[in-house]
Order: C-alpha cells, then sequence, then structure tokens
C-alpha cells in the first residue's frame, strides 16, 4: 500500500481587478513542490467576492465571452441594495455564487 500524505498551503494572487486570472502554473508548481504525482487536489477561494472555474485558455474569446456573459447576468449598474463597496461588489458576489468557489482534480499528474 502507498503511503498518504497530506499538504496545506497557499497560494496569493493579485489581480487587476474584474478579470479572469489563469494560474494553473502556480497551483503547478507548488503540487511538484510537495513531491506528491497522485491523489487529490482541492483548491478553495476564501474571497466572498471571487471565484474559481476551470476554463480553456487556448482562445483568448473564450474569457471575454464569459466576462461578458457573468456582466450581463448580475450588471453593476442595477440598483442593488448591498453597495457599500461600491458598484462591482454585489454583481461579483452573484458571479461567485454561480461560479462556486471550490474545485477538485484527482488522479495522476492531472494539473
Amino acid at each position: 500500500m502507498a503511503e498518504l500524505r497530506q499538504a496545506t498551503g497557499l497560494i496569493r494572487l493579485r489581480t487587476p481587478g474584474r478579470a479572469m486570472v489563469e494560474f494553473t502554473s502556480d497551483v503547478a508548481s507548488w503540487v511538484a513542490q510537495q513531491g506528491m504525482s497522485d491523489g487529490l487536489l482541492t483548491l478553495f477561494c476564501r474571497h466572498t467576492s471571487a471565484s474559481l472555474t476551470i476554463q480553456e485558455n487556448a482562445a483568448p474569446a473564450v474569457k471575454r465571452d464569459l466576462i461578458d456573459w457573468l456582466d450581463r447576468v448580475a450588471p453593476e449598474d442595477h440598483p442593488y441594495a448591498h453597495d457599500d463597496e461600491g458598484p462591482d461588489d454585489m454583481p461579483a458576489h452573484i458571479k461567485a455564487l454561480l461560479t462556486g468557489v471550490s474545485r477538485s482534480a484527482h488522479g495522476r499528474d492531472s494539473i
């Protein structure tokens, strides 16, 4: 039976504001530093108005189309009751609700 190990860590990302930010290489680097190649990886976003999604990165139009769609679903110019932190705050909460704050991948070298 293979040895079971567990590792936890924190990956901090700086973002330019409203955007889809690619950070696969950050995650792959962290996984490689753990010396593990088989197992379960769970990512969790601890911010209430940010989220995680797995999307194609080859075509830049995918990001633009997704951001456009999310902006139509949760527009900044809607009269939200919660606007304490600016017009983008409540739409960001809605977008996080729709896209989720955790993702898991399992298997051998799946990152």
